[in-house]
């Protein structure tokens, strides 16, 4: 994997293998597919549009939109991130964030926010303990019913990652690998067998996503963050506990 070059997109033709890369990563219908006029447009108006090559063929990419909170406050929203099956579990996914932190800083940029289905406990275990974001949010279906065969027909419901990225739990994490984690007040599990329900048990999925939504809005309900996750030989736990964004934050 020391071969992949993670680099910006730079032409209409790494526009198109972005958008063919996405029928084959999550099976999307065409309607479903983000158009090339997005990628160009990203690319243009301070998004980023990254993508991963190995020698010409590109395994992976990355596509990140400019955003605006109340208070004047840009960030960027990493609205998608994808890599071929063959090239997962390699921290190809890792590095390509990584790429996005290095790139969002040197704008002066120290906020990034995506979406993940948290079902997803690989997803997850990058997201909090490899990258160190947290979770606030929880938004329930939010993209509809999809066609992708990897959401099994279920609502797509997501948790909303923070990226703070000069907070000193992501620079601890990624200078030591390691950061200093808050009491943990609550848990939630998600069984390791998901995977195999979403396709081959619907009804036992949706009972299971039911659960973790539900336990989600109630403890966010009481000010609980996301703050870690463990798997286990089972499951794939979250663990709930305080957090502000100022606290440890460097400028």
């Amino acid at each position: 994997m020391s071969d992949v070059v993670i680099r910006p997109m730079a032409s209409l033709a790494e526009f198109k293998e972005g958008v063919r890369l996405q029928k084959e990563i999550w099976g999307f219908e065409d309607i479903e597919l983000l158009p090339l006029r997005l990628f160009v447009v990203a690319s243009k108006v301070g998004g980023q549009v990254m993508g991963a090559f190995d020698g010409d063929k590109m395994v992976g990419f990355l596509l990140a939109i400019p955003g605006l909170k109340k208070g004047s406050t840009t960030y960027l929203h990493s609205h998608m991130m994808g890599v071929l099956p063959e090239y997962r579990n390699q921290s190809l996914g890792q590095r390509l964030k990584l790429a996005q932190r290095e790139e969002a800083l040197s704008r002066g940029i120290r906020l990034v926010e995506w979406t993940f289905d948290p079902l997803e406990i690989k997803n997850a275990f990058l997201n909090i303990e490899k990258l160190g974001a947290v979770v606030r949010r929880y938004v329930l279906n939010q993209y509809g019913t999809t066609t992708s065969h990897l959401h099994g027909g279920l609502p797509t419901d997501r948790c909303v990652a923070e990226w703070h990225l000069e907070h000193s739990r992501v620079k601890a994490l990624l200078s030591k690998g390691c950061f200093d984690r808050p009491e943990v007040e609550a848990t939630i599990a998600v069984p390791n067998e998901i995977a195999d329900l979403r396709m081959n048990d619907p009804r036992k999925a949706r009972e299971i996503q039911q659960r973790v939504s539900d336990g989600f809005l109630a403890l966010f309900d009481r000010g609980l963050a996301v703050t870690g996750f463990e798997r286990t030989a089972d499951n794939g736990v979250y663990q709930f506990g305080r957090f502000n964004p100022e606290d440890g934050d460097s400028h």
